[in-house]
């Protein structure tokens, strides 16, 4: 069970991390939020998060978002951070401020045919090359962004990316500044159309590093849920 005081507890820890890596990097700490994995959160124990002070949920799959949104409404602002198949999207979109994780130029049309008005989602890039993760190559974001300047109403707000799997923080580093790198050459290019302004990168493991290279979502989970728990 979920003690919202050990979570309150564990957030300010973890936000006071985020400060000092912010400030390292020359940043505003006000400028990352934090995103909480809510894969570790069972849906009966989602009304404990607004009482520890948890500002944004990220969900997947889509039945776990639909069920926690049942329970906890407007009280915590939801994103969605895993893969998005095209035919859940009209599910999905009135209840999420954020997909984090859109992957092809199908699921941009879908997402903007079902916005109703313009509508922002970060692009997944593969920066690892590795083919069981989901994302499109870097090489291929150029076209990409070219394509969905092309859907009326789609915007895309940002990137994100999952590093190889590491015991060492500093192992995701180079991932998240190519991502970081990405981010402000299409910036460039695309302002005006495409805002490209959020990063979504980092987890527990590795999130302060993270922050040192330019993210403004980190997304936490399994280490604040368990420093959260009593029996």
């Amino acid at each position: 069970m979920i003690d919202p005081e050990r979570l309150r507890t564990a957030l300010s820890e973890a936000e006071a991390r985020i400060a000092d890596a912010a400030q390292r990097s020359g940043r505003r700490p006000g400028g990352v939020r934090i995103v909480l994995a809510g894969k570790y959160v069972a849906a009966d124990q989602a009304p404990r998060l607004p009482a520890a002070g948890v500002r944004v949920s990220g969900e997947r799959p889509t039945q776990d978002l639909e069920a926690k949104h049942a329970v906890l409404g407007d009280r915590v602002t939801f994103d969605f951070i895993g893969h998005l198949q095209r035919r859940k999207v009209r599910r999905v979109l009135p209840l999420v401020r954020l997909i984090h994780s859109v992957d092809s130029v199908d699921l941009v049309r879908e997402i903007a045919a079902r916005s109703g008005g313009p509508v922002r989602f970060l692009v997944q890039v593969n920066t690892s090359d590795e083919p069981t993760k989901g994302g499109i190559a870097p090489d291929d974001l150029a076209a990409f962004a070219a394509a969905a300047a092309e859907i009326p109403d789609a915007v895309i707000g940002g990137l994100m990316t999952l590093p190889p799997r590491s015991v060492r923080a500093e192992d995701a580093r180079p991932y998240f500044a190519s991502l970081r790198e990405l981010r402000d050459r299409f910036a460039a290019e695309w302002a005006g159309r495409h805002d490209f302004r959020d990063l979504s990168m980092g987890t527990s493991q590795d999130f302060w590093v993270a922050v040192e290279e330019g993210a403004t979502r980190v997304r936490i989970g399994r280490a604040m849920i368990d420093l959260a728990q009593v029996s």
